[in-house]
């Protein structure tokens, strides 16, 4: 990418946990000259203003959007609501960052990604855990071949409910608010991106819904997927484990195996447990959110976006997003997920619920139509 070096205008859509976090780290970056922000919450969306020193603030995004300080826009709003302002940021021309999914209906997510390719702005998906260094360590021993041709792959995601309780109260619209759809997709990204170059020919999956089925939700999503060289991959995750489960949020595991060896990754963060007297809330803590059960053992680490160390957060959101940043600013070749890797990640967890509602394989390439 070519240097660039132009102050950044940005827009943030979204003043929530997520939108807090970005904001905050766009105060401190250099190359931005102008902040705006929007939240259809008042008060939280002034408070955020009032703690970054915002240039602006809006309740209304298409008057925060049509501003002609504003280059780059940030996407941060509940996952049922990207498809309008990604859109009109999109006309406005803007470098985007869009919290997954693009959108939670395929048909919309092909209309954004079709008009991001033909506006010809850079685009970017918010799937932080591709800047660990864990990973970035895995992606480099795979890229060079240090294992040989990968054959076989295991996926294991285990999250405590905090995230479908707190996702699915704010929304009526939960038919697509599904394990693979919402969670398992971080999983789903990571893996695509290790075994980068293969593509599903086909999955068969089942789900189970016997603890979150009465607010609108599956528990778990288990699937086998079959590439397009014959490399099989196991793909399965459950966010329905107790609240008083000590992962904060995410706890992942990959096993990868080749022709020339293995990786194994153990990202439980079981190596670093926390027990204590006094209460330690809860990882996942958006705005109204009440933690209905104190958990007094945490796994610590296990937040994705990172740890809180004098009241800044540090960890791969922070890297993820000043990287962002630096992609704008400086033209730095980044290892972001495009929009068409958010497209993608939305067809194959939808597809995974597909097959189970079918109790049947799936075969790719499927057309649209066949999710309605």
């Amino acid at each position: 990418m070519k240097k660039k070096q132009k102050e950044i205008g940005l827009a943030v859509v979204g003043c929530g946990t997520i939108g807090r976090i970005r904001a905050e780290f766009a105060r401190d970056y250099p190359g931005i000259g102008w902040l705006g922000l929007c939240d259809v919450n008042e008060e939280l969306g002034k408070k955020l203003a009032e703690d970054t020193s915002a240039d602006f603030f809006t309740t209304d995004y298409n008057e925060l959007l049509q501003r002609p300080e504003v280059t780059a826009t940030i996407i941060a709003t509940d996952e049922n609501a990207h498809v309008d302002p990604t859109l009109l940021a999109t006309a406005q021309g803007h470098d985007l960052f869009i919290e997954k999914p693009l959108a939670t209906d395929i048909k919309d997510s092909l209309r954004i990604l079709n008009a991001i390719k033909e506006s010809g702005v850079d685009a970017v998906i918010g799937y932080t855990q591709r800047f660990r260094r864990r990973f970035l360590a895995i992606k480099e021993k795979l890229r060079t071949g240090q294992i040989g041709e990968v054959n076989a792959v295991v996926t294991r995601a285990f999250m405590n409910r905090m995230v479908p309780l707190a996702t699915l109260r704010r929304t009526n619209q939960k038919a697509n608010l599904t394990p693979m759809v919402v969670s398992g997709t971080h999983s789903l990204d990571m893996s695509l991106w290790l075994m980068e170059g293969k593509e599903p020919v086909s999955v068969y999956a089942n789900s189970t819904d016997k603890s979150l089925g009465m607010i609108g939700t599956k528990d778990a999503t288990f699937g086998i997927f079959t590439m397009d060289d014959g490399t099989i991959w196991s793909m399965n995750i459950s966010w329905s484990l107790p609240i008083v489960w000590p992962g904060s949020v995410y706890g992942l595991e990959i096993g990868i195996v080749g022709t020339e060896g293995a990786i194994d990754v153990e990202d439980t963060h079981r190596d670093l447990i926390l027990a204590s007297e006094n209460p330690q809330g809860a990882g996942y803590n958006p705005e109204g959110y009440d933690l209905e059960i104190q958990r007094h053992v945490d796994f610590l680490t296990s937040y994705p976006p990172g740890d809180i160390y004098k009241g800044q957060l540090w960890g791969p959101m922070r890297e993820e997003t000043n990287s962002w940043f630096s992609r704008l600013y400086m033209g730095l070749d980044t290892p972001h997920a495009t929009a068409a890797d958010g497209h993608r990640n939305l067809l194959y967890t939808m597809a995974m619920d597909l097959s189970t509602a079918r109790g049947e394989l799936v075969k790719f390439p499927l057309e649209l139509d066949e999710f309605y």
